[in-house]
């Protein structure tokens, strides 16, 4: 994340509040609640400029090289040659701190933060302080995409004391790896009044020297208190039926109140695309939809609607290359902080997805599209795998000792013009691109100049009132556009290219696997006259689902053990040695029961299964409910943490609620009553969190109301599953929205499948069994422990989906 763009001078609040600890008593009680804790959004200053003097990282030779460089994190990599001694996180670094009695600098960051690369460049390259670091200090650099599990001790330390936090994360530890004190950015030199990371330095070296037992009893007692904190448990193993069945309407009710009727969004600015959100208010809708409130469920769509059309207008998205940046600086999502991250680009794709079934409006599905084919042209690996992010820095040319942030993607006018020729005229009008910069749309998007002459491509007008304009049809308009976007991205794609952070996270493979799986049947219901233009592709739908199976098959082949059931969190030149997390089996077994639901092999569901059993043996807390963050092996990870934020990632505990919910309408008996207990139990945890901070958890919301469900719709289809009849089954199942819903695929003539079915749940093995032999595909609709008689025509199909439960029913 990068700092957020301020009209005013650099107020380092994080510094200040760090001075004021080390005058206080290192004892004192932190006050902090879960809201401030996990509910906060790091707020941090801006320098006024942007670029960075940084050296080229293919230069042949280094003045220095340290322990950095057998590392194979991206982001450790870009360290090696710094002229601080760094360490990794390790038994080696923490053993020196001991045996010298010397505390330690722990920096966090990772390879696609702008502000991390500023402090590098500042204070890391620089030799005064890395002389300081070195004698004063033991230095360990962490990837916090490689080691989230320790950015959550030391943010949730810094967010607890400060009030706010981010990244680069700075924090000073004892030798026994407890925080003594802490910040984020730190400007190498004093200004504004404000300390300066070598005053910094010097500081903590004479409080350390003068003052280190009493710092180490202070640090001591505030990891006691964050883990006192921390340790939420239900005192009931159920969550009362009001608040169950009312979350969604108080969360939408908060949300709609925070809703920016001119530019969409819920909220001001920096606007962040935050997908759970939009989930939240599309569930609502249909909930109200069904209940007969009409008006109230259009006014919920309607700010959806509006909100992702102006994202996918703003410059926030990439108009040329497809994808969406991490945010806009500013209320109109014109500006963005360019660097791409996949957990974005999954779950966005979901929500354009769930639009378009909602709307039937193709412009939702063009756009998950183009994020998804963006995702395929330039994030997926050779062997399927999906890579983290690609940095919002690059060289402004290819040689160039500097980097700015936004260089690959933004324009001049003359640029336009040179490349589009005859047609420059209709783009610039139709992207606002003017000679003397269009960051002007908002006093937020560049308070500093830092684009002055430069355009962030955003359409101020839908193209239909903007083809009537220029007197061509909307084909005709959107074909220039199209091939227009094709020359700028061939141009742009001879630029230096941002770097790529080529890391595979499990977690955010699986939102992708997710989003993937379920375009390759959401997208058959698109118009069949509907016209694509570039950069969308235009792939058959079935090719979706292609990438989220190898993308499956990759992390089950390379991050997991069939024999310990042991997930590793991460890869890059082979399995990191963090183990998984929560959020890795979470999101992976919801990417895996969508992989099964829109078409996959029943493998996914089996493995699905798999997880979910490690994950409640690493994780859950069995007396108390909910599940921690990590599986509290680590002596060097001082907190296990059970989170419920549902931020820009939502939390592995919400996620894990819906999965449980799932599988329970999946298997049967008691296997089926024991992941709704849990469930029910995980959600009792965090009742105060829902009555009080509900708009901190709309996808717990979201779980909340399905358990109040009596029963989930199950829809059983049986047939050949190679068959076109099966596959064109299975796209009309998926044609409506419907979270309530789970669709089970059984081939009666496979015998490993009916195998599978008569030890999980047999009344659905029979259902398939007794399904027609003479057709490719029937259908069985059950719910409330009845099924509506089978069908195997489609029309009939939709019919019977499309009412709220099957009328005609048998047993």
């Amino acid at each position: 994340m990068a700092l957020v763009r301020s009209t005013a001078p650099p107020l380092f609040s994080t510094s200040a509040a760090f001075f004021f600890f080390l005058s206080s008593n290192p004892a004192r009680r932190i006050r902090l609640s879960r809201v401030s804790l996990l509910f906060s959004f790091p707020r941090r200053p801006i320098h006024a400029h942007r670029i960075l003097a940084m050296a080229e990282t293919s230069s042949p030779t280094h003045r220095h090289t340290n322990r950095l460089a057998s590392e194979h994190s991206p982001y450790l990599l870009q360290h090696a040659h710094n002229p601080v001694d760094w360490y990794p996180w390790g038994e080696e670094a923490f053993e020196k701190a001991r045996r010298g009695n010397i505390p330690i600098f722990l920096s966090i960051g990772y390879s696609t933060c702008h502000w991390c690369h500023v402090m590098e460049v500042e204070s890391f390259e620089n030799e005064e302080v890395a002389r300081m670091l070195n004698d004063w200090f033991v230095s360990i650099k962490v990837d916090r995409e490689e080691r989230p599990d320790v950015d959550k001790v030391y943010m949730t330390y810094v967010q607890a004391l400060y009030g706010g936090g981010g990244w680069p994360l700075s924090v000073f530890l004892s030798p026994s790896l407890k925080p003594l004190m802490g910040g984020t950015y730190f400007p190498p030199d004093d200004k504004y009044g404000r300390p300066g990371f070598k005053t910094v330095l010097r500081k903590v070296k004479e409080a350390w020297e003068n003052k280190s037992e009493m710092l180490e009893k202070g640090a001591t007692l505030a990891i006691e208190q964050l883990s006192e904190a921390l340790s939420t448990t239900a005192n009931s193993r159920k969550l009362s039926d009001d608040l169950s069945e009312n979350s969604t309407e108080r969360c939408a009710e908060q949300l709609a109140s925070g809703y920016d009727p001119k530019f969409g969004g819920f909220g001001s600015a920096p606007k962040f695309p935050r997908p759970v959100e939009a989930n939240l208010m599309l569930y609502e809708s249909k909930k109200l939809m069904e209940n007969g409130k009409v008006a109230e469920a259009n006014t919920y769509l309607k700010m959806v609607c509006h909100s992702l059309q102006c994202m996918a207008r703003g410059g926030v998205h990439d108009h040329i290359g497809g994808g969406f940046h991490r945010y806009s600086v500013d209320e109109c999502w014109h500006v963005p902080h360019f660097e791409k991250m996949l957990y974005d680009q999954g779950q966005l794709a979901n929500v354009y997805l769930d639009t378009f079934l909602i709307t039937q409006d193709n412009f939702y599905a063009s756009v998950a599209r183009d994020i998804l084919d963006y995702l395929r042209r330039d994030m997926v690996g050779k062997e399927g795998e999906i890579y983290s992010a690609e940095d919002a820095d690059s060289a402004e040319y290819e040689g160039a000792s500097r980097k700015k942030e936004g260089a690959f993607y933004i324009w001049t006018s003359k640029e336009v013009e040179d490349i589009l020729g005859d047609s420059a005229s209709l783009f610039k009008s139709h992207y606002y691109i003017k000679s003397s910069g269009n960051c002007d749309l908002s006093r937020m998007s560049d308070p500093h100049n830092e684009f002055k002459g430069q355009n962030v491509l955003i359409e101020k007008k839908e193209v239909p009132s903007m083809a009537v304009k220029s007197g061509l049809s909307v084909d005709e308009y959107s074909h220039v556009l199209g091939s227009c976007r094709q020359r700028l991205f061939d141009v742009r794609s001879k630029r230096p290219r941002p770097h790529l952070d080529d890391k595979v996270i499990v977690s955010w493979n699986g939102l992708a696997i997710s989003a993937f799986a379920r375009a390759s049947k959401i997208l058959k219901a698109e118009a069949k006259e509907s016209k694509l233009y570039f950069p969308v592709v235009g792939c058959d739908p079935s090719d979706y689902l292609d990438v989220a199976e190898k993308a499956a098959s990759f992390i089950k082949s390379k991050l997991y053990d069939t024999h310990t059931h042991r997930l590793q969190h991460s890869f890059r030149n082979g399995p990191s040695t963090a183990p998984g997390f929560l959020d890795d089996h979470a999101f992976l077994i919801s990417g895996l029961l969508d992989l099964y639901e829109y078409g996959g092999k029943t493998e996914w569901l089996s493995w699905a299964i798999e997880l979910q059993a490690a994950q409640d043996e690493l994780f859950l807390d069995k007396e108390g409910g909910g599940y921690f963050n990590t599986p509290g092996e680590d002596p060097s990870v001082l907190l296990r943490v059970k989170e419920d934020y549902d931020g820009a990632e939502p939390s592995g505990n919400s996620v894990s609620a819906i999965n449980l919910i799932r599988l329970s309408s999946l298997v049967s008996s008691e296997r089926s009553d024991n992941y709704k207990r849990t469930a029910e139990h995980l959600l009792a945890v965090f009742e105060k969190r829902l009555k009080e901070q509900i708009i901190a958890v709309p996808l717990m919301c979201c779980a909340a109301d399905m358990l109040s469900e009596p029963c989930r719709k199950q829809v059983v289809l049986a047939g050949d599953k190679s068959s076109s009849e099966f596959d064109a089954m299975v796209a009309a199942v998926h044609a409506f929205y419907d979270p309530n819903r789970m669709v089970i695929l059984i081939d009666p003539s496979d015998k490993d499948e009916m195998e599978f079915w008569d030890n999980n749940n047999a009344n659905l093995g029979l259902i398939a069994k007794n399904s027609s032999k003479d057709k490719k595909a029937t259908a069985h609709v059950c719910q409330d422990f009845i099924c509506s008689a089978p069908v195997t025509d489609l029309d009939a199909l939709r019919l019977l989906l499309s009412k709220k439960t099957g009328s005609t029913s048998s047993s």
